[in-house]
């Protein structure tokens, strides 16, 4: 059975009584990834409605400067979203592929709990801390190096 075609029990929640990333998980965090990525595409369509509609005509700069401010605001918020969509459906896919849940680093189980949180993580908290504390050393290591 495909995991689309599973219908989940009203009010269904993954429980660690379950066996890891059974159907049942999977369809879970399916179907709460698309509705996720409704949600983003559904924002996205109101801020290509609403900027294409606004024909604001300012005298005062500092207006038009505010407006533009928004505006910039908005589409970079916008294009951080695109990037979250498209890693919504690697995670779906890889939910189908039942290669989900599990840290890309160290194969671990992520947990449930943290991926109800996070459902596009791919790292466990272990893995992701470490990266973290890498990725900070590598800045500070760069900003000593532009700094000489």
């Amino acid at each position: 059975m495909k995991i689309a075609d599973i219908q989940l029990p009203e009010g269904y929640r993954p429980s660690e009584d379950e066996e890891f990333m059974c159907p049942n998980q999977r369809a879970f965090f399916r179907k709460l990834l698309l509705e996720w990525a409704e949600q983003l595409q559904e924002e996205a369509e109101k801020t290509v409605t609403i900027m294409t509609e606004e024909k604001a005509i300012f005298a005062d700069p500092t207006d038009r400067a505010s407006l533009e401010t928004d505006r910039n605001f908005e589409l970079r918020t916008r294009d951080r979203e695109r990037k979250l969509i498209s890693k919504i459906k690697r995670t779906i896919e890889a939910i189908e592929e039942n290669q989900y849940g599990y840290c890309e680093d160290c194969g671990v189980e992520i947990g449930l709990r943290r991926l109800e949180a996070r459902p596009v993580t791919d790292l466990c908290i272990t893995c992701k801390t470490a990266a973290e504390r890498q990725e900070k050393v590598t800045r500070v290591v760069e900003d000593i190096n532009f700094d000489t």
